[in-house]
């Protein structure tokens, strides 16, 4: 997997922590900090929440890359 960078640079626009932004989608840090780094593949339900609590769209933050 690789690293999803879109989640970090969301989070950076609300100006959010991996604590804050976990903590609002109901998760660890540890979970999300992997999810950033690439390591953890998350359910369809959870990217959605991230997707709600960042206010971007699934393809914006789990999109393939071209």
């Amino acid at each position: 997997m690789a690293r999803n960078i879109s989640i970090k640079v969301a989070r950076a626009k609300k100006d959010m922590t991996q604590t804050e932004l976990a903590a609002a989608v109901g998760i660890s840090r540890q979970t999300m900090n992997a999810i950033e780094q690439g390591t953890y593949n998350p359910t369809i339900k959870l990217c959605r929440a991230i997707c709600k609590v960042l206010d971007e769209s699934l393809d914006e933050l789990f999109g393939e890359e071209n």
